[in-house]
């Protein structure tokens, strides 16, 4: 099995001086989802699925459409939603500049308990890790018993792509590589906005194991146009 996972490109968080909540793309950002998509335009994937937030549906407008899909909520999975911030729109941006001080701030073990007012990180880790054992299982993947990362795969290969944010992807990530999760996936892995990133199994004796061969590719981004 190969993942491909892509971060959805700028967002506009902030207008006017106030907070977006779900917000859409920048320009700049909808020029990072043209390239992202002229990157991947020659691959073949066996499945396409994408958030449902509004970001990552705008980013895989280009990539569906150039595959004959004009409408991305007909591939929608609802398990690779971003972790879930308080709610904050209309409010000014320097509400949500504090929240995420005060949560900078704090001691490693008690980032655990995420944004006031919206999802706990211990409550996002479990939710991404649900969601992915289940999406796994659907296709013949599930974990062999014991404390290794194996998977036993009892479908063909497949090529599947993942359009959703860089902390799901950044969960998923250690989910596949059977990593000890920590409450700032967001920084242990660096994600840039409309990047590509590519985890490809390998058969061993009793089963696979997951490798992560790259990381974050932004080569198809103009240099202006790398944002994290």
């Amino acid at each position: 099995m190969e993942l491909i996972l892509v971060r959805h490109g700028e967002p506009e968080w902030v207008r006017d001086g106030l907070n977006v909540d779900n917000p859409p793309l920048t320009e700049r950002g909808q020029r990072q989802a043209r390239a992202v998509a002229g990157a991947l335009f020659g691959e073949v994937f066996d499945e396409i699925w994408v958030s449902p937030l509004v970001r990552a549906q705008q980013t895989a407008r280009p990539l569906l459409s150039d595959r004959g899909i004009d409408d991305p909520t007909m591939v929608t999975q609802h398990w690779l939603e971003e972790i879930r911030n308080p709610l904050w729109h209309g409010t000014p941006r320097e509400k949500a500049d504090a929240a995420y001080a005060e949560e900078r701030s704090r001691a490693s073990h008690d980032r655990w308990h995420g944004l006031t007012g919206g999802e706990s990180v211990k409550e996002f880790v479990g939710r991404i890790h649900a969601g992915a054992g289940a999406f796994m299982a659907e296709r013949g993947a599930t974990p062999v018993s014991g404390s290794l990362p194996v998977w036993r795969f009892d479908g063909g290969h497949r090529r599947i792509l993942l359009v959703a944010h860089a902390g799901t992807n950044s969960v998923l990530i250690c989910h596949l590589l059977g990593l000890q999760p920590t409450p700032w996936e967001w920084e242990r892995f660096v994600i840039g906005h409309a990047s590509i990133t590519r985890l490809t199994s390998h058969e061993m004796g009793d089963g696979h194991t997951f490798g992560l061969t790259r990381l974050s590719d932004q080569e198809h981004l103009d240099h202006e146009h790398r944002t994290y």
